[in-house]
């Protein structure tokens, strides 16, 4: 291989789901890295990454973030650098692309699937009718970041579903090892933010404030009208993987038990006839 770099798509979790043609660039790369504080693989699909692609290290978000090595290597020889998922999903590797093609470093993109594009289907909720996506943060030092679910009233008030991802990292740093957020603590987390909106809502309307925030805060307090426990959930799974598992029902029932790996969390708009006989398979 010329030199450059190259992201390369992984797939949700499960090697087997890798392109024919990313396993072909990654293997005849001189360099290979594993991205890894966006994602994870699973401990047994690491194991044998090796022997599918050839030896590998980890890069964490400070050699990504500020890739001038990565792109020092990429200068004079061939780098993939292997993303699970689609590489296009985050927004910082769409600014590592652009740094290289600033640099003058040949650079391309090899797709993978992600999670965002299987779950919105595979669950039985229609593509279409899905919002903005939001991330959930963990609970750090007693601060509860209230946006995540101000988005998701927003899209329940617009009849949208939303697609929850869960954090990876408790530190923040994304640069040790990664700490997957659990069903229970994303329960939490919905309940911390709730609570610190109706104790400390955005700031009341006011003659010349914009209609979106207008719309966002009756969505809001709309929204926060029933207990956030009783709200509708499905719960995704190790999505992408043999071990994949969903749960739909009610936010205290589904995130009360603990599952093993990396979960995303969809809270469904008013639901159609079809979406809910689909999604009744998992209760």
């Amino acid at each position: 291989m010329d030199a450059g770099l190259w992201l390369i798509g992984m797939g949700p979790g499960d090697l087997g789901l890798m392109s024919i043609e990313g396993r072909r660039i990654a293997s005849e790369c001189q360099l290979r890295f594993l991205e890894g504080y966006t994602a994870t693989l699973p401990a047994e699909e690491e194991e044998v990454l090796e022997q599918y692609i050839g030896e590998w290290k980890r890069l964490m978000r400070a050699e990504i973030e500020n890739p001038t090595k990565l792109l020092e290597l990429a200068r004079t020889s061939s780098v993939a650098l292997l993303v699970i998922g689609d590489p296009l999903q985050a927004t910082t590797h769409i600014d590592l692309i652009l740094r290289a093609r600033e640099s003058g470093i040949e650079c391309a993109v090899v797709p993978g699937i992600s999670v965002t594009t299987i779950v919105t289907g595979v669950v039985g909720l229609q593509s279409y009718r899905f919002g903005r996506e939001v991330t959930l943060p963990h609970l750090r030092r007693g601060t509860v970041a209230t946006s995540p679910l101000e988005f998701h009233c927003e899209n329940h008030a617009l009849g949208l579903h939303t697609l929850v991802l869960l954090d990876l990292d408790s530190s923040g740093s994304g640069a040790g090892l990664q700490d997957p957020m659990s069903l229970s603590q994303a329960a939490e987390v919905i309940a911390a933010m709730a609570i610190q909106l109706v104790h400390d809502p955005p700031p009341h309307l006011t003659e010349d404030e914009s209609a979106r925030m207008v719309f966002r805060r009756t969505a809001i307090d709309t929204r926060l009208t029933n207990p956030v426990d009783d709200w509708s959930v499905v719960s995704c799974s190790n999505v992408g993987t043999k071990n994949q598992r969903f749960k739909f029902g009610s936010i205290k029932a589904v995130c009360s038990g603990e599952e093993n790996g990396l979960h995303c969390l969809i809270l469904p708009a008013e639901l159609q006839a079809l979406e809910q006989d689909a999604l009744n398979r998992w209760s």
